[in-house]
């Protein structure tokens, strides 16, 4: 991933309450035969004595499970809203057009959890999802038996994570005429687009 100074975040806070915004990961890895082996999923972050922890499960004899016993690193890619940014947006158009977009990297080592730690995972992912301990699809609210049923087919894991890289690129190494150029043709975009351009207004006293 680009390691662009000016497409940084102002400190690892911000970085982290990106990824806790953007909770469904890729997560990737590598397989028995050299190939990357990626699986779309739903994760908890936790810090831990300054450490970050990537919580979550996977369904049990897939791809994504023999590569992970077979090879522990893993890379977890958090991403959020994009879009193209035309170059006819800039006061002088004879420039490459490029892309807006936020991604965060994590890398880590994955550790397959027992049962009862895929039990405790499973009630927090559902607190946290449904936003209430009340909810009747709690986890806690649920029958037993459907419950213990279910575990049978996943496996809980935990991501140690040891490294965090990022990009955050919104335009930052424009000046403030094109900056506001691209912010107002976002404004007039899809639900999305209008997304990166508040995040653009919010930043732009960071970067000029």
């Amino acid at each position: 991933m680009y390691n662009v100074p000016y497409f940084k975040a102002a400190n690892h806070e911000e970085v982290l309450a990106f990824m806790k915004a953007h909770p469904f990961i890729m997560l990737c890895g590598i397989g028995e035969d050299g190939y990357p082996v990626a699986t779309h999923i739903p994760v908890l972050i936790e810090l831990r004595e300054g450490q970050v922890f990537l919580l979550g499960h996977m369904m049990r004899k897939q791809q994504h499970t023999f590569c992970f016993t077979h090879n522990k690193l893993a890379l977890a890619v958090f991403t959020g809203e994009h879009s193209y940014i035309s170059a006819s947006w800039y006061a002088n158009p004879n420039v490459a057009s490029t892309w807006n977009y936020k991604a965060v990297h994590a890398k880590g080592l994955l550790r397959f959890l027992n049962e009862q730690e895929l039990y405790n995972i499973l009630v927090k992912l559902t607190d946290h999802f449904e936003g209430s301990k009340d909810s009747p699809a709690a986890v806690a609210n649920m029958q037993e038996e459907y419950i213990a049923n279910n575990m049978k087919a996943i496996v809980a894991f935990e991501v140690a994570v040891t490294t965090i890289d990022h990009v955050f690129k919104m335009s930052q190494n424009k000046n403030l005429t094109d900056h506001e150029n691209i912010i107002r043709h976002l404004q007039e975009g899809d639900a999305q687009q209008q997304y990166l351009a508040t995040q653009m207004q919010q930043q732009k006293d960071q970067s000029f």
